[in-house]
């Protein structure tokens, strides 16, 4: 196992910014708003002199409530799960009570803890650090977040007398499932029942969510990296500025997925954001998951129609399964693995060139290419261009006027011949060069050349 180093501290003092270096990422939303993170994120530490799990936190608060104790225990947590602790501080704040009231919760704990002083650029360290010795943690650092200043030392020091692991390295090979919806549809909910666990605050209260937050997990031999996404609203509500960079994140998580699952509300219909949101991961080439929640409640006599209604609002991506679940009580969840999981495999797939060209020749012969101006598309033979999207390069002449309901009948052919479930097929079209084209221009160009020599 790597590292876990996690930075704790009180609002607004840096931590995410911090992550975001130690990352080399950005991950973690940053903005001038005391609060701003609240479930526990985590990234590679890509700075220091070995490989490390790094952890964002919330800010620790005296006498919370609400969404505040939450984010309190989402921070003891991840205070239980390190094994090195980064107290950050604002080195130009000075020491405040509430950073006294850190000081004695990390006393506690009994693991080490380096203390940070943020936002140290252009001044003197020894000076700005005088007032912090009295916390007991011994030498406090100075660095700058912001300007990545001390961060390489400040590390240095965290992960001293640690050793690197045999390869110990990001995991690649794990399946990376974003989990996409308005906001208040249960996406938080659905996360800790996969897990198994209150990994990341679940609440009525819509925009809980504000990252997109990662969590590894394994289930049945097979890894995977759970994106929890918030929830992306109409632009019109979108209204601060860190609400914007939640939408950018949960665009981000899309690009970065392997398999994109939309969770719906099954007692709302669906919505013009539902089906951009869709859109976008379509046009991303991701492979596509409908999940309809709290399906539970809703009145045997209802389901059919909902279903109906469903069908026909979703048209436009046929391939992608509905599937019907109660994220609270667990009911059809674990199902839910197992068609992501099938999903994963159809997106990554290997198709060989004889077996695409064979399937193509019977897709041919079934049903012929229209005429374009009275002479016939040729299709000749057909091989992978990429996968996650699988993308299918067919050769040929007059590829360009091949009609849109003819790629549509192609992709269908290829999805059902290799089993591609739950994943858009991409069909680009090469036009094969005529070897006679060059010799044919110069054959129409010989009588002008003759006229010219009959005018001299």
């Amino acid at each position: 196992m790597l590292p876990v180093v996690a930075l704790v501290g009180r609002p607004n003092v840096g931590k995410s910014t911090l992550f975001n270096v130690l990352t080399g990422t950005r991950d973690a939303i940053v903005a001038d708003v005391p609060g701003l993170t609240r479930d526990r994120q985590y990234g590679f530490g890509r700075v220091g002199p070995v490989p490390c799990v790094v952890v964002d936190t919330g800010g620790l608060i005296e006498n919370p409530s609400g969404i505040e104790a939450q984010m309190r225990a989402q921070t003891e947590r991840a205070v239980a799960e390190a094994d090195r602790l980064v107290f950050v501080l604002d080195a130009r704040a000075g020491l405040t009570p509430q950073d006294q009231f850190v000081a004695r919760e990390l006393r506690r704990c009994g693991k080490p803890v380096t203390l940070a002083l943020n936002k140290a650029e252009g001044l003197d360290t020894s000076i700005a650090a005088a007032e912090f010795h009295a916390l007991g943690f011994g030498e406090p650092l100075g660095i700058s977040a912001s300007h990545s200043q001390g961060c390489e030392a400040l590390m240095e020091h965290v992960l001293e007398g640690l050793e690197p692991l045999p390869g110990a390295a990001e995991d690649a090979e794990a399946v990376r499932i974003a989990v996409i919806g308005r906001p208040n549809v249960g996406k938080s909910t659905l996360v800790n029942r996969l897990l198994g666990e209150e990994r990341v605050i679940a609440s009525d209260q819509p925009g809980t969510t504000r990252d997109s937050i990662l969590v590894p997990f394994e289930r049945d031999g097979h890894r995977f990296l759970l994106i929890d996404t918030a929830g992306v609203r109409r632009r019109a509500r979108v209204a601060d500025a860190v609400e914007r960079a939640s939408v950018a994140k949960t665009l981000q998580a899309i690009d970065e997925a392997h398999v994109v699952i939309l969770l719906l509300d099954a007692h709302d219909t669906v919505a013009e954001q539902d089906a951009s949101v869709l859109g976008i991961a379509l046009a991303r080439g991701r492979a596509l998951i409908i999940a309809v929640n709290k399906w539970d409640g809703i009145a045997m006599e209802q389901r059919e129609e909902i279903h109906r209604q469903l069908s026909l609002k979703l048209d436009f991506v046929p391939f992608a399964p509905l599937h019907f679940i109660s994220a609270r009580h667990g009911t059809g969840v674990g199902e839910l693995v197992h068609l992501t999981l099938r999903a994963y495999d159809a997106a990554m797939r290997e198709m060989p060139t004889r077996e695409l060209t064979r399937t193509l020749e019977h897709a041919v012969t079934a049903h012929q290419p229209p005429l374009v101006r009275g002479r016939r598309i040729k299709l000749r033979y057909a091989h992978q261009g990429g996968r996650n999207p699988p993308r299918v390069v067919i050769h040929g002449n007059q590829t360009a006027s091949v009609p849109g309901a003819y790629t549509r009948y192609l992709t269908n052919v290829f999805r059902k011949r290799f089993d591609l479930f739950a994943t858009p097929v991409f069909i680009e079209y090469r036009t094969d060069q005529n070897p006679y084209d060059k010799p044919a221009r110069g054959a129409r160009a010989a009588p002008a050349s003759r006229r010219r020599r009959a005018r001299r």
